[in-house]
């Protein structure tokens, strides 16, 4: 099958959406899917150009950097060019990603030329408004408008995915007359397995080997919430039996605000801020924490958690957005209230201070994230693609009027 995927947010971005474009891309390539996928440039220049990632195509449409997140450019006028690379192409089906400029026009471009189109959304506007504070007197009409827009956006495709049922339940499927289901984003459970960090990893970021580790993994944007995170650790530090370490993994706009804060808290000299890591650094640092945190309430399902999860990990997470499928209360961690920095303390310092929870709650988020390993996704989009498919038949000219 000839599968062409549309998305805004691409490798190397690092984000969600991002991770997930390029791990569905890689996987039906593996299976002997022809993939392309049209994602904005990432040149500096802005300009257009193609690649070739391990075994699939990515085809660049010019570009400009977006503001609001680090290392993310944004395709303004990419009408004609999505228009270019679906006629050379001529995919049996399209996949959206997201509806912004790309997805909005390969959406256009599908409908035109009946195309079957299979979209997953990903995101809900705090992944926006908590970045852009100056619109925070005006977030709730922007907060409406946007999901608005979402829900029109998605009513045409032939078919509709989010990543988990909480998804759904935000979004306002009852509008939309076509199919919808949860599909997780998924995992490669290859990758991330309960094993020791290896000694060189410790040396490699100077992480202490004799001192219990809380991590977080993933952009270090203000619509995470870090800031939660710091003060409960800020609290924990003077609470544990153990006192522990602090691994934040990742960048983003925030990044020098969380560096501030740990020099206004006087914990900088136990708190380690990564920067941008590898993939393989990644698979790595998920192996050295205790427990994971996650204070993001802005998650529809958060890739990051199901790799902790994966690599054995507690978690204290915050009881929004999907995030209580992944974190079970008391089951293999905790859920806290949103921006309750004394809850999300009391979570981590009861996991800290028990080595028998620590066992209980890790041997329940492996339990948890064996049903999310990528195979499972990418059997249940083919699935889906094979239903498209049969809807419609593409009729793409050969020259574009």
């Amino acid at each position: 099958m000839k599968i062409l995927i549309a998305a805004d947010l691409h490798w190397p971005t690092i984000n969600g959406v991002a991770t997930f474009s390029r791990n569905l891309a890689q996987g039906l390539a593996d299976r002997g899917h022809e993939v392309v996928v049209i994602a904005p440039s990432q040149r500096r220049s802005g300009l257009r150009g193609e690649e070739v990632d391990k075994n699939y195509t990515i085809k660049r449409v010019a570009s400009v950097p977006f503001p609001f997140y680090q290392n993310f450019r944004i395709s303004l006028a990419p009408q004609m060019e999505v228009k270019k690379i679906i006629q050379e192409f001529e995919p049996d089906l399209i996949h959206l990603q997201m509806c912004l400029t790309i997805g909005n026009a390969a959406r256009k471009i599908a409908l035109k030329y009946n195309i079957p189109l299979v979209a997953t959304n990903h995101a809900i506007p705090d992944n926006l408004l908590d970045n852009l504070k100056l619109l925070a007197p005006m977030s709730k009409p922007i907060s409406y408008a946007i999901t608005e827009y979402g829900v029109r956006f998605h009513a045409k495709a032939d078919y509709v995915t989010l990543p988990t049922q909480s998804a759904i339940d935000l979004f306002d499927n009852e509008r939309l007359s076509i199919p919808i289901e949860p599909v997780s984003n998924g995992i490669d459970l290859s990758k991330f397995r309960p094993t020791k960090a290896a000694a060189s990893t410790y040396e490699q970021f100077s992480l202490p080997t004799d001192q219990p580790i809380v991590t977080y993994v993933g952009r270090a944007d203000a619509e995470k919430h870090l800031f939660v995170l710091m003060e409960a650790f800020r609290d924990i530090r003077q609470r544990a039996q153990h006192a522990p370490h602090l691994l934040v993994v990742g960048f983003g706009t925030d990044l020098e605000h969380l560096k501030n804060l740990a020099y206004e808290y006087d914990i900088r000299d136990h708190v380690t801020f990564t920067g941008r890591v590898t993939d393989e650094e990644i698979v790595e640092l998920h192996k050295v924490g205790t427990v994971f945190a996650m204070p993001s309430p802005a998650e529809l399902q958060s890739i990051a958690t199901l790799e902790a999860m994966a690599s054995g990990k507690p978690v204290v997470a915050v009881d929004a957005g999907a995030l209580r499928e992944l974190c079970q209360d008391s089951a293999n961690g905790f859920l806290c209230e949103k921006d309750n920095v004394e809850e999300f303390a009391d979570g981590l310092l009861q996991i800290l201070d028990d080595p028998d929870l620590v066992k209980r709650f890790s041997d329940k988020s492996l339990e948890i994230a064996g049903e999310h390993d990528i195979k499972n996704t990418l059997d249940k989009f083919e699935e889906i693609y094979g239903k498209v498919v049969k809807i419609r038949t593409p009729q793409i000219p050969q020259r574009f009027l």
